[in-house]
């Protein structure tokens, strides 16, 4: 019997399985003819000899490579192994057809074990599932990246994570937990779903065995936990691309004492101010901590820590102090209260942070790093470095602060020189990353850990980034543009560092000017597949050398642009990237780059004014001075503010907004209290959203 599953192995699924070193000798070695001989056993098992003795053994069954044993002593997928997949998939070339990438068996008719059976809905009992076009039909012809995981029945789980972790994953099923299911389609065939322990991808049509978790020692639990997720989704929401669903447990939302308590803490400190809090906050900050800590609240936890730091920067007269940031969080926490209260689209976990561990060791990772951001703040200059995680489909930022000296601020080309885990910040920023000590934070926060068997290795980078899943490269900016605009609000979405992240292929660099007044740098760019963008970087002190650097790069002095990696947000004229990093012939990352800032920048930009962003900020402004003064310590004349403020909201043709600081003004008064608390989070949240959704 063939082994379609060994057929579907694809270069890129080996690279997944291992590494794409591993599999780029294993192919020279076979394509220069050391290829080892196979046995192959009539019930499927697959046997090779080395002419040096080493045996390797596939058995059959749904295990995977994972259950594939080699005499070697090389730990994991070996090149041996991948040798005999290689030579296994030569030999069978002349004879598999082109189908045989899904593998071909009746779609599964066992649903008796389905995971909402006790939430009271059978999998089993819907009518046609098993003939549902473009499904099972597709996946058995030329689209074999049309199926599903949750077609897997839970006899294969069992047969290729074992009982014990299929167990495992039942009972956090009976608590319940939320997932975002991620379909295939032709551009990434790959399904994956997100959970709050990690991403679990699918990696071959129908085969579970090859299904793979970036947790490190989830003994396979994650898998089950995600095929029963996209079971769900099949169920509730078939026609969607990307299903956040909620799997087992109880979807009743039921009393979360210590989110109230936060909801709480938050209005008393926007009725005092921050200029006219005491001491007395920080044990009930503390409190409130402790309990969203202990109720596994983890969004509303990280910006409870948050509102924490911008008060002690206040107290401490720095400069990490911002009254907008400080607005922001006081508007966050009812925000995000106000979401689970009401019922909204978004799953009351995902707006919360339910569940989700404070920390994830992972398993041997790759990562690709995306560049580097500075920033200088509060006596210190911290350098944000910024990796790919391909496997995840996500990115990671691994943070670090060095404190300003005597000596003055260092600049981002002295820190690119400093090392952390053995390399340099500057060589993380652009290199490629192999870690089997990495931790991710549930802000996706990366850290290396220390111990004397982890091992952590940095190779150069060339920027080949081709490679990257489409979650994380875009090839056209107007796609990437409306897929942002179909995010939830950012007062509601996950607490993770860079999820703005992404790389775009570049077309042509049409221009690029220079407002001298702004000090800002932007280009227009064509995306390798259409649509424009506007790339722009403003210069700080802490990387003098950024905008030649970036200029340098985008007008070709070190070959012709490819790539540009950077946070991206929708603008009034189309997608806006402020640059990480940009790949030519060398990957070039501004903010470390060398220089004092004294180039000429040529060229111009049509600064044209935006009398709507003018007004939305104006109105922000003026919200944040109310928090930072405190509600009840207003001036008198603050009222008539709000409503000539109101006035040019709506001018603009912003009405509602408008009219909610009018709103807030009629609620102030000799002693504020909860409706006041209540109108200013309904004007910030407005403002907030509006101007995300221009």
């Amino acid at each position: 019997m063939t082994r379609a599953d060994l057929i579907a192995l694809t270069p890129d699924v080996l690279a997944a399985l291992s590494n794409r070193g591993l599999v780029k000798r294993a192919t020279k070695r076979v394509d220069a003819g050391e290829r080892p001989t196979l046995i192959e056993d009539t019930d499927g098992a697959v046997r090779a000899a080395y002419p040096d003795g080493v045996t390797v053994t596939l058995p059959p069954g749904g295990g995977g490579l994972a259950a594939a044993c080699c005499s070697c002593p090389a730990p994991g997928v070996c090149r041996h192994l991948l040798a005999v997949v290689l030579t296994y998939q030569r030999t069978h070339a002349a004879t598999t057809p082109s189908h045989a990438a899904a593998p071909d068996r009746p779609a599964a008719p066992d649903r008796q074990a389905a995971p909402d059976h006790a939430a009271g809905s059978g999998h089993d009992a819907e009518p046609g599932r098993d003939a549902e076009p473009g499904r099972d039909d597709a996946g058995a012809g030329g689209e074999p990246w049309r199926w599903s995981p949750g077609d897997v029945t839970d006899d294969e789980l069992a047969a290729a994570i074992g009982a014990p972790a299929l167990a495992a994953a039942q009972r956090r099923r009976r608590r319940g937990y939320t997932a975002v299911v991620h379909r295939p389609d032709a551009a990434d065939p790959v399904p994956r779903v997100e959970l709050p322990t990690g991403t679990v991808r699918f990696l071959v049509p129908r085969q579970v065995g090859y299904a793979r978790g970036d947790a490190a020692d989830d003994g396979g639990e994650a898998i089950a936990l995600a095929v029963w997720a996209c079971r769900t989704a099949d169920r509730e929401q078939p026609d969607r691309p990307e299903a956040q669903v909620r799997v087992g447990g109880s979807a009743t939302v039921v009393d979360r004492p210590a989110l109230d308590a936060a909801v709480t803490l938050a209005a008393d400190v926007l009725l005092t101010g921050a200029a006219h809090l005491g001491s007395g906050v920080d044990a009930r900050l503390a409190a409130v901590r402790r309990d969203l800590d202990a109720a596994g609240l983890r969004w509303p936890l990280l910006a409870v820590d948050d509102l924490a730091g911008q008060l002690e920067a206040y107290a401490a007269r720095g400069a990490r102090y911002r009254p907008e940031t400080f607005a922001d969080l006081l508007a966050e926490l009812p925000a995000r209260r106000r979401a689970v209260v009401n019922a909204g689209a978004t799953p009351p976990e995902r707006v919360l942070g339910t569940h989700e561990p404070a920390e994830t060791p992972l398993r041997r990772v790759r990562l690709t790093g995306l560049g580097a951001r500075v920033r200088c703040s509060g006596g210190e200059v911290g350098v944000d470095v910024v990796l790919a995680h391909p496997a995840a489909v996500s990115v990671l930022v691994l943070r670090r602060a060095y404190p300003v000296t005597d000596d003055g601020t260092p600049t981002g080309h002295e820190l690119a020189g400093r090392r952390v885990t053995g390399a340099t910040l500057g060589a993380l920023a652009a290199g490629n990353v192999v870690s089997e000590s990495a931790v991710r934070s549930a802000a996706h926060r990366l850290r290396f850990a220390a111990g004397r068997l982890a091992r952590t290795t940095v190779t150069p980078g060339a920027g080949e980034w081709s490679g990257l899943p489409p979650g994380l490269l875009a090839r056209d900016p107007d796609a990437l543009a409306a897929e942002l605009a179909g995010r939830p609000p950012r007062l509601l979405r996950p607490r993770t560092a860079a999820e703005a992240v992404r790389v775009l292929a570049l077309g042509e660099v049409r221009a690029i000017g220079y407002a001298a007044g702004e000090q800002r740098l932007d280009a227009t760019v064509t995306g390798a597949d259409g649509g424009t963008a506007t790339v722009t970087a403003t210069h700080h002190a802490a990387a003098p050398g950024a905008l030649d650097a970036l200029a340098a790069a985008l007008d070709g002095t070190h070959g012709r642009p490819r790539y540009v990696s950077g946070t991206v947000r929708r603008g009034t004229d189309g997608l806006v990237v402020e640059p990480l990093a940009v790949v030519a012939d060398a990957v070039v990352v501004p903010d470390l780059a060398p220089g004092a800032g004294d180039g000429r920048l040529a060229g111009a930009v049509d600064v044209r004014p935006d009398p709507v962003a003018a007004a939305l900020g104006t109105a922000s402004a003026l919200l944040a001075q109310a928090a930072h003064t405190g509600l009840r310590h207003l001036a008198a004349g603050f009222p008539e503010r709000l409503r000539t403020t109101a006035a040019g909201l709506a001018g603009v043709g912003l009405e509602r907004c408008g009219a909610a600081l009018s709103g807030l003004a009629g609620t102030l008064g000799a002693d504020p209290g909860e409706p006041a608390v209540r109108a200013w989070v309904d004007a910030w949240i407005r403002l907030s959203v509006t101007a995300e959704s221009r």
